[in-house]
């Protein structure tokens, strides 16, 4: 069938990757009311567009932390890419650097940071971190991904716990045992509790401070306050994100926390944002309301379960079409 929108990709997935595993992408938490609110949302948001402006020639190239990517979309962490493609995260990482476009590769990929770097030298790549209990386990990690290339460092902040996602509960949810938590290998043999560390405040964003260089992006924020605790403890950017509804049921749609989290910063670090993005229109609006970039989290899933790299560029581009477009008809 033809690829013409990203539903399109969601309604491959949903037929043809394994129950557990399609379950597992689409799960948000409890009644799932704040991952669906993520895509509603944007349907509530009305352009005003303006007629009779030269949109002949339109750059869409923009720039995180300086670095210049092709357009304003970026692969946000997702895990177990393997459940999707077998190549798992080589292939996101192929597919972004072939988009030009940033990558964030997860603690929790089916592949090494070792293996995702080599896979696409010379890309824009940041790392996400959840900080564990066993605290050498996370500096490794954020050493390794330094010495490796990657330019970011993203800091999950909104999963002390894991939110109660009911159909992964009723899977009795794990990994396939030729798969592996391959960054992780070995950490946590130990551990019989959860391994992420609940007792993580804002005072750790100094300790991350002095393991790296790397700038700090923080993800998980949905409020001015917090908006405004994270510039005071210094990061470079914010993710806007309720990590796709899989955390805090009930908690605002992205876009919604967005303005807020925007007026709070005024400038002074980069804002990006994340959950129910599904079109090129959802990317303007997003920019339209003061978001520098957005970071797409399930579609790219869709993208590798369909064909993989191929799959996922398929993806990538039809959202870069989608945005053009949707720039020029609103002037």
């Amino acid at each position: 069938m033809a690829m013409v929108c990203l539903s399109d990709f969601e309604a491959y997935a949903k037929k043809y990757l394994p129950k557990i595993a399609w379950d597992f992408f689409a799960a948000g938490a409890d009644d799932c009311s704040t991952r669906d609110e993520n895509i509603l949302a944007y349907k509530r948001i009305r352009f005003r567009p303006r007629i009779l402006r030269d949109v002949s020639m339109m750059d869409i190239r923009t720039k995180l932390l300086g670095a210049e990517i092709s357009f304003p979309v970026g692969i946000a962490p997702t895990g177990f890419h393997q459940l999707a493609w077998p190549d798992g995260e080589k292939s996101t990482a192929r597919a972004a650097k072939a988009m030009n476009i940033c990558y964030i590769a997860s603690t929790y990929s089916t592949c090494t940071l070792e293996e995702i770097s080599a896979a696409a030298p010379g890309s824009l790549q940041w790392f996400q971190l959840y900080i564990h209990r066993n605290r050498a386990v996370s500096q490794q990690l954020v050493q390794r991904a330094e010495a490796l290339g990657f330019q970011g460092l993203v800091l999950t902040a909104d999963l002390p716990y894991t939110g109660k996602r009911r159909d992964d509960v009723r899977n009795g949810f794990r990994l396939p045992p030729h798969m592996k938590l391959k960054n992780l290998e070995g950490a946590f043999e130990v551990c019989k509790m959860s391994p992420l560390d609940p007792s993580v405040t804002w005072n750790d964003i100094y300790w991350l401070r002095s393991l790296t260089h790397l700038p700090i992006i923080i993800k998980g924020i949905l409020t001015k306050e917090d908006a405004e605790l994270a510039v005071r403890h210094g990061v470079q950017g914010i993710i806007v994100s309720n990590h796709g509804g899989r955390q805090l049921d009930g908690g605002p749609a992205t876009i919604d926390a967005l303005v807020e989290v925007v007026e709070a910063v005024q400038g002074r670090v980069e804002v990006y944002l994340d959950g129910g993005i599904r079109k090129g229109s959802d990317v303007l609006k997003a920019l339209a309301l003061g978001a520098k970039c957005v970071f797409i989290g399930r579609p790219a899933l869709w993208g590798l379960a369909y064909k993989g790299e191929e799959g996922l560029q398929d993806v990538l581009r039809i959202l870069q079409d989608e945005f053009r477009l949707s720039m020029a008809l609103a002037g």
